[in-house]
C-alpha cells in the first residue's frame, strides 16, 4: 500500500485516521473509479483521496471514501451576468467544478453499488475555516 498525500489538509486527514478509535483501516488513492469527463468526452481514472473501513458509533462496520478539496471548489462558480467579462479563471473554475461533479457522480454510484458512503471534506469540515 502507497501513502500518497498532496497538501497539508489529506496529511491532517491521515493524522486523524491513523488517530480516531473507529477507524479499522485506511488507505490513500489506491482505487481507480472510471468517469466520463464533460470536457473532452472520454473516459479517465478518479482516485479518490481516501477510502477508509470503520465501525460506527453501533459498532456496525462500515466503508466510506472521502474526497479532500476546498470549498470553493467542491461547488458551482457563480453564474456570470451578461456584463461581466468571462476571463480564463472563470473559465478555469467553470471547467474544475465540472470534471469534480463528473468524478464525484461516478464515486457516489460506485458507493451505492457497494453500500458505501461518499463524502466530500472542506476546510469548514477540517476546522480551517
Amino acid at each position: 500500500m502507497n501513502i500518497t498525500y498532496r497538501s497539508s489538509w489529506e496529511l491532517r486527514v491521515m493524522k486523524y485516521l491513523d488517530d480516531h478509535p473507529y477507524v479499522l483501516e485506511w488507505a490513500s488513492e489506491e482505487l481507480a473509479i472510471p468517469y466520463k469527463s464533460p470536457i473532452d468526452g472520454k473516459f479517465h481514472r478518479y482516485f479518490p483521496d481516501f477510502l477508509v473501513k470503520m465501525k460506527d458509533k453501533d459498532g456496525k462496520i462500515c466503508v466510506r471514501m472521502l474526497e479532500i478539496k476546498p470549498a470553493n471548489q467542491s461547488k458551482s462558480p457563480k453564474v456570470r451576468e451578461n456584463s461581466q467579462r468571462i476571463t480564463k479563471k472563470y473559465i478555469n473554475e467553470v471547467a474544475t467544478f465540472g470534471i469534480n461533479s463528473a468524478k464525484w457522480e461516478a464515486a457516489n454510484e460506485y458507493c451505492k453499488d457497494r453500500g458505501w458512503s461518499f463524502h466530500i471534506i472542506t476546510e469548514k469540515e477540517l476546522g480551517l475555516k
